[in-house]
């Protein structure tokens, strides 16, 4: 007999039943179960993993062996050891059942071999869904509440502060344990620097060079990011809670936990729910979203300049009219280039007093200066006219690009020619033909239970089978879709290049540099040489 264990536990802890107990136990069981003194046992650990989800590196080990080498027996100690999710359980269980695998809880002596053990399980997942779906709903609503009181939550601090915990006795004489922001001198000058400069300057970049040159780095040792700058400009925790900061954010719908009276000159804000970690790259969330309350720690900047400066970072946001630094209306290749000493892209920048003349000059280098990136600026005309030159070689029907654009043909003309989309058509019409003259035969009065039950099972047999046949169908339309999409724009791409040479003198600047994005690999510029790596070059 082959036996499969599996264990888990979300964090290693000193408390409750570890993955070493959890195996003993399931062994245990095992050598009760007849004739299993020789039985063949796989464990599977996962530690530290969560129960919400299979998304675990042994579960998954586990369930490709049961599809290569069926076990018996899988055995868990306890039911929500496998899952906590209901549709998740219920997926696995039906398929154990259609292996003729039988799943055991130890603890919860549920076993699927059974009627009962199986029906008495379903139930069991339901409550077990439950009960983490409450508790992590408990835990958001204690978040809340403790933000709603200034508290620091945790996680990484703030630029300026540091956490340290302390101790609040409340009303009924009960002491809870908390954090608090301490500040760090050092840095709090930091920030302000950022504050008056981006008054002064007016612009994330302007504060970034300043920082540069005047070698102000981070905690790490690093150069302040841009978007590391953005982030603590936008910070509330480094503005004062006083009345423009109270006007701003009710102003913004915000849910802001002190009233008018309750305003100080002194203690900074606290804000909770400002990103959706829900999401993929916890996305920043409207204000309207945010909580908003008095902190326990000082101001840095007072509520009128932090306002400011929020109305300064909205007015530079790209508003779709004006172009980003990388989009103007005479440089082909700008945000296109790369340097090869630091890896940034280079930007366009025009000389002062010639007529139209720009260089491509490494971002870091325009941030920092020659300090952060020595690399040679590129002379934007002719990076240009190379480019263009590059271009043009795509008109030639016998360069490399031409040939790979007809092999694409060719692959995608010979796989659209086998179309399984046929074969699957007519299985699931043959499966929809069957089940009706079953369903037929059902409806005859003179049919024993046997029967009946045999007819049953091979409804249910089809019903899958056309369920599988059927998301088939879906997989298969869509690459078909995918093959004609590709077939098109080979033609089209085909096209464009035939006439390039007649009609790129027409073109516009963003024509032109669509192009250039489409047709190339990479451009490096070195500081001597440009290097463009054109796609079947």
């Amino acid at each position: 007999m082959r036996f499969f264990i599996y264990s888990r536990k979300s964090v290693f802890t000193g408390k409750g039943e570890s993955i070493e107990n959890q195996i003993e136990i399931c062994r245990q069981y095992i050598s009760t179960i007849e004739n299993s003194s020789a039985a063949e046992i796989a464990v599977y650990e996962d530690e530290g993993y969560s129960g919400k989800n299979t998304d675990r590196p042994e579960f998954q080990k586990m369930l490709a062996d049961i599809r290569a080498n069926k076990p018996d027996y899988v055995v868990c100690y306890r039911l929500d050891r496998i899952s906590r999710n209901v549709s998740d359980f219920s997926s696995l269980i039906e398929e154990f059942n259609d292996r003729g695998i039988s799943f055991v809880c130890v603890k919860e002596e549920f076993d699927t071999s059974k009627p009962m053990g199986k029906a008495m399980m379903y139930i069991a997942s339901v409550f077990a869904q439950l009960e983490r779906e409450t508790l992590a709903e408990r835990v958001r609503d204690n978040m809340m509440m403790l933000a709603r009181t200034g508290r620091w939550l945790g996680g990484a601090t703030p630029t300026g502060f540091a956490s340290e915990q302390a101790q609040e006795v409340v009303m009924d004489g009960r002491v809870i344990r908390s954090c608090r922001l301490k500040p760090v001198p050092s840095e709090i000058a930091t920030v302000k620097t950022m504050f008056d400069q981006m008054l002064e300057l007016r612009s994330v970049s302007g504060v970034s060079k300043y920082l540069i040159h005047n070698g102000i780095k981070n905690r790490a040792g690093k150069f302040y990011s841009l978007l590391g700058i953005k982030e603590i400009l936008q910070n509330p925790v480094y503005c004062v809670a006083d009345q423009d900061a109270f006007a701003y954010f009710t102003g913004r719908r915000a849910d802001v936990c002190f009233s008018l009276a309750d305003c100080s000159d002194k203690l900074g804000l606290t804000s909770y729910n400002k990103r959706d970690y829900r999401k993929s790259g916890a996305p920043r969330q409207p204000v309207d979203r945010w909580t908003i309350a008095v902190g326990k720690h000082r101001g840095i900047v007072n509520g009128a300049k932090w306002v400011t400066v929020q109305s300064i970072i909205a007015d530079n946001k790209p508003d779709g009219v004006r172009p980003a630094v990388m989009h103007n209306e005479y440089s082909l290749l700008s945000g296109l280039v790369y340097c090869d000493k630091c890896g940034n892209r280079m930007f366009a920048k025009r000389r002062q007093n010639r007529n139209g003349r720009f260089d491509y000059i490494c971002g870091n280098k325009l941030r920092g200066g020659l300090e952060v990136c020595s690399c040679a600026n590129l002379n934007g005309r002719q990076a240009d006219d190379l480019a263009c030159e590059c271009l043009l070689q795509y008109a030639n029907e016998t360069s490399g690009v031409f040939k790979m654009l007809d092999r694409l043909k060719r692959d995608s003309a010979g796989k659209s020619r086998e179309n399984p989309l046929d074969t699957v058509q007519a299985r699931i019409r043959k499966c929809g033909e069957e089940t009706d003259r079953l369903v037929d035969t059902l409806s005859l009065g003179s049919l024993s239970p046997v029967l009946i039950q045999r007819v049953n099972a091979r409804v249910l047999e089809l019903d899958k089978e056309i369920e599988d046949l059927t998301a088939q169908r879906i997989r298969l339309q869509e690459t078909a879709e995918s093959f004609t999409d590709k077939e098109l724009q080979t033609d089209r791409t085909a096209g464009a290049l035939s006439n390039l040479k007649n009609n790129f003198a027409s073109l516009s600047v963003h024509e032109k540099r669509v192009l250039i994005k489409l047709l190339t690999q990479k451009i490096v510029w070195d500081g001597q040489d440009l290097h463009i790596f054109l796609y079947g070059g």
